[in-house]
């Protein structure tokens, strides 16, 4: 298919085989990880698998894999593991322990997920997931991770959108940062034992494919600007997400898509590009000069109630406006869950009133999150132990205090469901390349529900990848291979290639501004809400941006040193044809659900109406010809994997 078309072609013909086991869904994992084939304690030492990421996904990936006596050798694109984007994560982790007693169960947290993602996510893989919450909740306490705790002794949970049970294990609003540390301590323990090797400020840039086969990886050392390669038995990759492609997100400013990119470009497909998630809670934009937006957590919505005035009010402060003339809008349209809703229709809701004229603060891109209720309530005191450093970070990054004011927020981009496809055991299209954690598309449909992206991270690691990693070990006959192998020296030249390019262009704008310009065109077109002629014009935006791109860059500095403009370019260069990708998904997918709001379809209430009879597949994109960087266009072919509802029944989604 062109990148200026959504024209079936004849690949689409082609279905993908999840490898989904059958029979019933409580018995699929177990029964999976007996008929998978095992590497015996031996014999693993002879393996080497390379991990690429050192978040939750890649830390714990990494450690388990090596107390299980696998030879690893793990790349962290920061100096320290410990830097990972997964420390950003506040408000908590998901699992069906029922603690407090309310209802819950796996089946709940099963039906809840696939809800919350509209259908379309694999029944299968979701089950699996609320399994394993449990198992990860004692995994981590083992670690000693300082989760909040009743007067008992039992560990606390609170209340997360998209659910009616507090199933939320948390640790003040720092739950990323703790389950991090001890992923890391896991990860540090084994390289002290010298079974991981640690290679810190290193970039990915390229998959090596030998004889059909995933085997290496291709770095540059980002101090020296060095080119390396790596030869092993499998690759793991835990890169997170793109949600930077918007340039304004909550993710840290390194996290980029170049590594699953680049793996894409040698073969890899792409699943459900266009579901990108708008985190409700956000600190609205203050102006051109931020580089990234804050999140507030999600768990605020626990005590926080959501309103704007009636009519839109530019006179009075929040706290002289009474409550007859606020309009709490997600507790009016949605009396059952109510500011609890998942997040793709919280931040809908937002903005639609802030649309109407009713936002408030100076830009009036805004909605309130007042706490004046619950510290009437409880008082101060006890909203402090609860949210304390939340409202820390606020009054910091704002100078306004939300004990005495309403905190002001407004949607940002958060989190991406979009990713490599893989199959059940995680594997790409790519044999030998696994994907784990955000990268992957596999969890969580249109729409990830709050405190599940640490339950997938932290499952496909320490739980998933040691069970399914021996069906490709074990399953195939592996050669030796080194970065002797030809297929190095290609991918290497590749990537010498596109650097040499990037800095011989010597035109006048940065990559930052091509970025922010990027990020503006993809948020406007294909961010809370798209349609036809939006994404038409978007198509057309993008492609020449990119054709700018690659005659008006500058790149400063040379290919032999730390060049941070070198490196953002690069990243940029990918952005652009990610970016070309998702508005091509989001046009072909004539359908709303979950993140992805086609302003055309929608129901008489202004909620997202799906067509399951046309669109109940995970859409998988097939690189098909060079990139941007050899001259070329990008253009891609669809590949369909069918989604098959056998437990959950397909309906509209309600939270009224």
């Amino acid at each position: 298919m062109s990148s200026q078309s959504t024209a079936p072609t004849a690949a689409q013909n082609a279905t993908l085989d999840s490898k989904c086991p059958q029979g019933p869904i409580q018995d699929r994992w177990d029964r999976h990880r007996f008929q998978t084939k095992l590497v015996n304690p031996a014999n693993k030492r002879r393996f080497h698998v390379l991990v690429v990421g050192t978040g939750l996904a890649g830390a714990s990936a990494a450690a388990t894999l090596a107390e299980l006596g696998y030879r690893v050798s793990v790349f962290c694109i920061h100096e320290s593991p410990r830097r990972a984007h997964s420390i950003a994560a506040q408000g908590g982790i998901n699992a069906a322990k029922n603690y407090p007693n309310d209802g819950d169960s796996i089946w709940r947290l099963f039906y809840d997920t696939i809800k919350g993602g509209d259908y379309r996510a694999r029944e299968s893989n979701v089950y699996r997931l609320a399994q394993i919450s449990n198992h990860i909740i004692d995994q981590c306490v083992a670690q000693g991770v300082p989760f909040a705790r009743e007067y008992g002794g039992l560990l606390s949970n609170r209340s997360f959108g998209g659910a009616q049970v507090s199933r939320t294990f948390y640790a003040r609003g720092q739950t990323g940062q703790q389950l991090l540390l001890g992923a890391y301590q896991a990860l540090m323990r084994q390289v002290g034992e010298k079974k991981i090797q640690l290679y810190s400020r290193r970039e990915m840039l390229d998959v090596v494919v030998a004889d059909g086969v995933a085997r290496g990886i291709v770095c540059r050392e980002l101090g020296s600007g060095k080119i390396e390669s790596f030869a092993g038995d499998a690759v793991l990759l835990a890169t997170g997400g793109y949600g930077n492609v918007f340039y304004l997100s909550t993710n840290a400013k390194l996290s980029n898509a170049t590594a699953a990119w680049r793996a894409h470009r040698r073969g890899a497909f792409f699943a459900n590009p266009c579901f990108t998630q708008i985190h409700p809670t956000c600190i609205p934009v203050s102006g051109s000069h931020q580089s990234k937006l804050t999140l507030m957590s999600e768990s605020l919505r626990n005590d926080g109630r959501v309103w704007v005035p009636q009519k839109r009010d530019d006179d009075r402060p929040p706290a002289a406006i009474p409550a007859a003339e606020r309009d709490y809008f997600l507790e009016r349209k949605y009396p059952s869950f109510g500011n609890l809703v998942p997040r793709d229709v919280a931040s809908r809701n937002a903005k639609q009133v802030c649309d109407e004229g009713r936002g408030v603060g100076s830009s009036k891109m805004s909605v309130y999150l007042d706490f004046g209720d619950a510290i009437a309530r409880d008082g101060a005191p006890k909203i402090a132990e609860k949210y304390g450093n939340l409202f820390q970070m606020y009054q910091r990054i704002t100078a306004e205090d939300p004990y005495h004011s309403p905190m002001r927020i407004y949607p940002a981009v958060h989190y991406t469901m979009g990713g490599l496809w893989v199959d059940y055991n995680l594997e790409s299209t790519i044999p030998g390349l696994f994907v784990l954690g955000e990268a992957n598309f596999s969890d969580h449909g249109a729409n990830r529900l709050g405190a599940s992206a640490l339950m997938q991270g932290l499952a496909d690691g320490y739980f998933v990848i040691p069970a399914t990693l021996g069906s490709h070990l074990a399953g195939r006959k592996l050669p030796p291979v080194s970065t002797a192998h030809p297929a190095f020296a290609a991918a290497e030249q590749d990537v010498q290639q596109r650097v040499e390019r990037l800095l011989s262009i010597n035109g006048k704008r940065g990559a930052d501004d091509f970025h922010r310009e990027l990020g503006l065109i993809v948020w406007n077109y294909c961010g809370m809400a798209r349609n036809a002629k939006g994404l038409d014009l978007a198509l057309g935006k993008v492609g020449a941006l990119r054709e700018e791109f690659w005659h008006n860059l500058r790149v400063l500095g040379s290919a032999q040193e730390l060049n941070q403009s070198l490196e953002r370019a690069g990243r940029v260069a990918d952005f652009l044809e990610l970016a070309e990708l998702m508005i091509v998904d989001a046009r072909h997918r004539e359908e709303s659900c979950g993140g992805h709001f086609r302003e055309e379809y929608q129901t008489e209430d202004g909620e997202a109406r799906r067509n399951d009879a046309q669109f109940a597949y995970a859409a998988a994109w097939q690189h098909t010809a060079p990139g941007a960087d050899k001259g070329g266009q990008p253009s891609w072919s669809l590949h369909k994997e069918p989604l098959n509802f056998e437990f959950v029944s397909l309906s509209q989604r309600s939270y009224q």
